[in-house]
């Protein structure tokens, strides 16, 4: 079997409904209209020339990946597509010729990896789980996002039994409002990335203030290059943190396992380097004892199908990331679209991935913008008087309020 052609589908994923993020800050009418056109969900097909298509994803910044995903063609095509770990390689030496191995050269690569497995499944005629290894578990928990007691308690009647709220605003009060709501039947994380990131001062003082509502995690709660300041909030407080999507590969991922920085990793689905590294990122925090919840807020659901297989593979494997209610769209755009039932899905069974997408549906919603904006001032992630200075880090440790209910 030989590689023939590879094509992308760009499409902008419809606008958001910011009540069913967890950055629902955001939700005023003029962050709607900055929102409009910033998310964009990359897929590419491979071809070859016994009649079998591979699907993949990609996430980062997607028009510059579908830039790179072409210009990465020609050294794929007349390839058997079964050598994946071959390819991957030959891939990351051509990225890392043109520096280009953070999530843009991550990205690129993730989605024909992700695609390269679909091949070899359907080739096969089992499904990628059984090609990594066989299950671990035939079910996959899953978690949704709320920043409200009302959204909170919606999701709860649904069978989901995890949540995920966001936001650097008053996130004590926003935590123990939804704790109040859900009682302790239901586990809540707070994913506090910025920008602007908290200082690991402020940091460390936040995240012992919410060490009496019992997390699931703290998420991203300073800049990801700051590995020394993971370890003063280790040394600090007792409640679980997590981070990784904004790394790519197992070279970016590394400091924070082999260092113990985080209880769960969060490698993201569409830029982590594919199914290929995430797999290797797994082994490496098992090792650990770190578990492994991938990152999957702002992709498509050709992503999650990826995730899906993984995690049914692996040890470690803890929760799944899920939007299914964000965007109408969003069942339209892939079959079948995976059911949540009681909080859990059912791992495909399907030859391959088990998924495709409906590309005369993505056809109808053609690429916008391509990065997100900054965060409107009324969501006050900022400290008054500073929004228009756009900062990467931003010190609160003034703000005796910003750490009481």
């Amino acid at each position: 079997m030989k590689i023939t052609g590879i094509r992308t589908f760009l499409m902008h994923a419809g606008q958001p409904d910011p009540s069913k993020w967890a950055s629902d800050e955001r939700s005023g009418e003029g962050a709607s209209t900055q929102l409009r056109d910033t998310r964009n969900w990359l897929f590419l097909k491979i071809d070859t020339d016994e009649g079998i298509t591979g699907i993949g994803e990609c996430s980062g910044w997607p028009r510059v990946i579908e830039t790179a995903i072409h210009d990465l063609a020609p050294l794929l095509i007349g390839e058997d597509p079964a050598h994946i770990e071959r390819l991957w390689q030959k891939l990351h030496i051509a990225m890392m010729g043109h520096g280009m191995l953070g999530t843009v050269g991550g990205g690129a690569m993730t989605g024909i990896d992700m695609a390269l497995w679909d091949i070899k499944g359907k080739a096969l005629g089992v499904p990628v789980w059984m090609l990594l290894g066989g299950k671990v578990r035939d079910r996959i928990p899953i978690y949704s996002h709320a920043n409200t007691p009302e959204r909170a308690l919606a999701i709860k009647q649904r069978g989901i039994k995890a949540i995920k709220c966001g936001g650097v605003a008053d996130p004590v009060r926003k935590v123990a409002a939804l704790r109040e709501a859900v009682g302790d039947d239901m586990d809540i994380a707070i994913d506090l990335h910025g920008p602007p990131w908290l200082t690991p001062a402020d940091a460390c003082r936040l995240v012992r203030a919410l060490e009496p509502y019992e997390l699931m995690w703290v998420e991203d709660p300073i800049a990801p290059d700051n590995l020394e300041g993971y370890k003063r909030i280790r040394d600090a407080a007792h409640v679980p943190l997590a981070a990784g999507e904004r790394s790519a590969t197992i070279f970016g991922e590394r400091e924070l396992i082999e260092r113990e920085l985080v209880d769960v990793i969060q490698p993201d689905t569409g830029r982590a380097g594919g199914i290929t590294q995430m797999k290797k990122i797994a082994a490496m925090a098992e090792a650990h004892h770190i578990q492994m919840a991938p990152h999957c807020g702002s992709l498509g659901p050709v992503a999650e199908y990826a995730a899906l297989h993984l995690l049914a593979a692996i040890p470690n494997a803890f929760i799944l990331e899920r939007l299914d209610d964000d965007w109408d769209g969003r069942r339209r755009t892939i079959v079948p679209h995976p059911e949540q039932v009681d909080g859990l899905i059912a791992v495909p069974d399907a030859p391959g991935l088990g998924c495709d997408i409906d590309e005369e549906f993505v056809a109808r919603f053609p690429s916008g913008g391509n990065v997100s904006v900054p965060v409107p001032e009324a969501a006050g992630s900022y400290n008054p008087g500073t929004y228009n200075e756009h900062l990467y880090v931003q010190t609160r440790v003034a703000r005796r309020s910003y750490y009481n209910r």
